[in-house]
């Protein structure tokens, strides 16, 4: 599986490029799928980014990444 790097990530926010990637628990998953991240924003969070730590205030469980696929992982 490809690696990349935080500054990789932060490209895909899904205005620099198209791609809607968050990273999870090491994992770097697509969003660009969801309608809950159009633009690259789901309420207060931004995609490009590490959404570990954020997580743990959010009104869902990390199962809600199990819908979308891993497409490499954060270095």
């Amino acid at each position: 599986m490809k690696a990349y790097t935080k500054s990789q990530l932060a490209l895909r926010n899904g205005q620099d490029k198209p791609e809607i990637w968050c990273a999870y628990m090491g994992k770097i998953y697509d969003l660009s799928s969801s309608k809950l991240w159009q633009n690259g924003q789901h309420y207060e969070h931004w995609a490009g980014q590490d959404l570990t730590e954020e997580l743990l205030t959010a009104p869902h469980t990390a199962q809600v990444f199990n819908n979308f696929q891993i497409v490499g992982l954060l270095v």
